[in-house]
């Protein structure tokens, strides 16, 4: 093997390894076993993971780059924080992005579209039955970035798909809030989304859209209200 070869198949491991530490550092702080504000320890994780420090600091820029990490100044590297005092903010926009991604799939959807969302429907009702809440917000964000794929418009794709990524932990907290046992009739109502746009029926998309953003918005208020006296048990 050349020179060149043993450096293609180093940079291939690198990669291999830091796509790992990335995954299992994602995990972790969506299921709030990191929890917001702790460090991020590179050495402790290096001997952990039992890698070096490169690959590690990789996963870390693309974890900064998703918001799930911040750089402080003293440039340690701790959890981001959940921006609570501003939600209201977000749940505004995420209840828009909602109804106008629903509306406009129902305008343009495809057939190929519409089995798209299908399939991602049947994967979420999948980790819904099987109590998986890292599955959970997997499939539920591949389910509604399909809805907006379906629109056609690639600046609301764009603009949903940033707004479901910052809302991942919220989105765990919503699952936690129920003991990640969600009631069946909110799995309903992905499927009521999906007949609507089937039917092309923009007004019933918008209401359906509405109701589902809706019950996770109150469901998070509820929460963080509850616990605020006592401290969010993150």
């Amino acid at each position: 093997m050349g020179e060149a070869d043993r450096q293609e198949t180093a940079t291939r491991k690198r990669g291999a390894g830091a796509q790992m530490v990335y995954d299992i550092l994602r995990d972790e702080i969506l299921d709030l076993a990191l929890p917001p504000g702790s460090p991020i320890d590179e050495v402790q994780i290096a001997e952990r993971l039992k890698m070096s420090r490169t690959p590690i600091r990789e996963a870390l820029v693309r974890l900064a780059s998703d918001g799930l990490v911040s750089t402080l100044p003293n440039r340690s590297t701790v959890v981001s924080q959940i921006d609570f005092l501003n939600l209201h903010h977000f749940f505004d926009a995420i209840t828009l992005m909602y109804r106008v991604t629903t509306r406009k799939a129902a305008q343009f959807h495809t057939p190929a579209d519409l089995a798209e969302i299908r399939a991602c429907q049947a994967r979420f009702a999948r980790a819904v039955a099987d109590q998986n809440a890292l599955a959970m917000i997997a499939t539920n964000r591949d389910f509604h970035a399909a809805i907006a794929e379906a629109g056609h418009n690639p600046y609301y794709t764009g603009m949903f798909s940033r707004l479901l990524d910052n809302g991942r932990r919220l989105l765990r907290l919503y699952y936690q809030s129920f003991d990640d046992r969600l009631p069946q009739e909110y799995v309903i109502e992905h499927d009521d989304m999906i007949a609507a746009i089937e039917a092309r029926d923009i007004e019933e998309c918008d209401r359906v859209a509405t109701r589902h953003a809706d019950q996770i918005v109150r469901q998070i208020q509820e929460l963080v209200a509850r616990d605020r006296r006592s401290a969010i048990s993150l």
